[in-house]
């Protein structure tokens, strides 16, 4: 089997013992880390996502899998690092407030990382306020804020709307994204744009940054 195919079904079965050495066999293959993540491990996550939504599984093994991705992605890290040293923006994300998924912020914070952004992830659960104290401190040229749940949707909502509410909304462009997101949604409460996946919001990020087109 393809080295990764292997990689990709590892993440599905979450067998994160065998994650790190499938990684790393990629590597030496001449696999770029970019590579990996687009056509291994974002497979793998999204079809985890699919047969969580469809109750084929529950939360136990996705959180197996999702232990399998991080192992993947700490492997990943070192790699990214080396590869690009110049910073061509600033990224600030996060979870929003009552979500603690993070598996596919994870890897938007890598891509982004990975392509030459300096990149600051406030993590899970985030609360408006914590955003708003994290854009007046570092300053970022965009922000990116991820809902993986329907149910957590109308918390980007409050987050766009604090951060206009504390006189910032003009100082940064405001990237959302995550499984129930859609473009009719990012439009409807006031976004930049919206991005599918990790690959997309670094494309989006640098048009926004008039850095691409």
């Amino acid at each position: 089997m393809d080295i990764m195919k292997q990689i990709e079904e590892n993440i599905i079965a979450g067998k994160f013992k065998e994650t790190e050495g499938l990684v790393k066999t990629a590597l030496e293959q001449g696999k770029s880390p970019n590579e990996i993540i687009t056509d291994a491990l974002s497979k793998g996550i999204d079809e985890v996502g699919r047969r969580f939504k469809c109750d084929e599984y529950f939360l136990p093994e996705v959180m197996t899998c999702a232990r399998a991705m991080s192992t993947a992605l700490a492997t990943l890290k070192p790699h990214f690092t080396t590869e690009k040293k110049t910073t061509i923006g600033t990224f600030l994300i996060g979870t929003v407030e009552g979500d603690l998924h993070d598996i596919g912020k994870n890897i938007v914070s890598m891509m982004m990382e990975a392509s030459g952004f300096t990149v600051y992830d406030l993590g899970i659960d985030v609360k408006p306020e914590v955003f708003i104290r994290e854009i007046r401190e570092k300053s970022p040229d965009l922000v990116g804020i991820s809902a993986l749940l329907t149910m957590t949707m109308p918390a980007q909502r409050d987050t766009i709307k604090a951060i206009e509410a504390a006189g910032l909304r003009d100082k940064v462009k405001i990237l959302v994204g995550g499984a129930p997101i859609d473009q009719r949604w990012a439009d409807e409460i006031g976004a930049d744009g919206y991005a599918e996946d990790a690959v997309e919001c670094v494309e989006k990020s640098k048009v926004l940054l008039g850095l691409g087109r």
